[in-house]
């Protein structure tokens, strides 16, 4: 799996705009400003596939990329301090109940966390929401370089006891140092089912004497 090989395919606004269910979908959330958009285009070693703001609720849609023509990596909007209307709220609410319920190919949910912050409400709300549906998910911690290692250590070990987690659990991450991204490539092409390198074609057929 080559995760440099990425396009972005569209951006769906209703379940009806989605793409056929024909890969994998490995989806990201996260509250707003967390640091999504920047794991993703470390992620694909990318700087600007993702677009990044400082102001929370830029992302409004689940927007679709294509990886190696045999993932979806899949940008879901920001949920928290968001500053749109409510009833924007409640449609982003509806758009991503009714993804995350009936997507047939959604392979994991990447739920992002700030590492150095305490574990907030609506994550821990959402990990228990995805393990009452049994959905994959796969937190990770990020942020990690504005912090000593003993400072993450301590900040991790808060965080996997709010979430009941074991260290083998999630993944320490840095958008800026690349802390973690071996990893979560790994664990993402894992959960997804796809081979992690193209293996050679195989070997012409042995030539026969048709006499």
């Amino acid at each position: 799996m080559h995760f440099g090989n990425v396009r972005f395919l569209l951006s769906a606004h209703t379940i009806g705009q989605l793409p056929p269910p024909d890969r994998p979908d490995i989806a990201f959330a996260g509250r707003s400003n967390v640091g999504k958009s920047s794991l993703i285009n470390r992620l694909v070693n990318r700087t600007g596939l993702v677009k990044t703001s400082g102001k929370p609720g830029k992302t409004q849609s689940l927007n679709y990329f294509l990886v190696d023509e045999a993932l979806y990596l899949v940008d879901l909007p920001g949920y928290g301090f968001a500053r749109v209307s409510q009833q924007t709220r409640r449609a982003w609410g509806e758009l991503i109940s009714r993804y995350v319920e009936t997507r047939p190919s959604l392979a994991c949910v990447v739920v992002i966390m700030d590492l150095r912050h305490e574990l907030k409400t609506l994550d821990r709300e959402l990990i228990d929401w995805l393990r009452f549906h049994r959905i994959p998910f796969l937190p990770v911690y990020t942020k990690a370089d504005k912090l000593s290692r003993n400072e993450q250590q301590k900040n991790a070990a808060v965080l996997d006891a709010g979430l009941t987690l074991t260290p083998a659990g999630r993944i320490v991450f840095s958008a800026r140092t690349g802390q973690g991204v071996e990893e979560l490539r790994r664990r993402l092409t894992d959960l997804a089912g796809v081979p992690a390198e193209p293996g050679p074609p195989p070997p012409p057929p042995p030539l026969t004497d048709p006499t």
